[in-house]
């Protein structure tokens, strides 16, 4: 099989692991909030939702993401405010489907 269709590394990866709060405790959303950053950052979104039970974009995350979009560009973290730009976008689109959005 030529090389072009081989992907060696596929599962070289592990799964990235979210060390989450209970759902109860109210450091829940700020922690859901950092893994669904961090999952898009490391490329697997999808293992973030999975762990957290929320989807990217999610409206109750929003006024975490602008704390942690503050706090990236206190310190010029570009990605992370590219990233949390992106959910806040997302957001806006559930808020005006009425959660009815991609």
């Amino acid at each position: 099989m030529s090389r072009a269709f081989v992907d060696e590394d596929a599962s070289s990866e592990p799964e990235p692991r979210y060390t989450l709060p209970d759902p109860d405790s109210p450091h829940f959303d700020r922690a859901a909030a950092l893994a669904l950053i961090d999952g898009a950052n490391l490329g697997n979104t999808r293992s973030a939702e999975l762990a957290t039970g929320l989807r990217w974009g999610e409206p109750r995350l929003r006024c975490h993401v602008e704390a942690l979009l503050a706090e990236a560009s206190e310190r010029d973290d570009l990605r992370i405010v590219q990233l949390a730009r992106r959910f806040l976008r997302k957001a806006d689109d559930y808020d005006t489907t009425d959660g009815a959005g991609d």
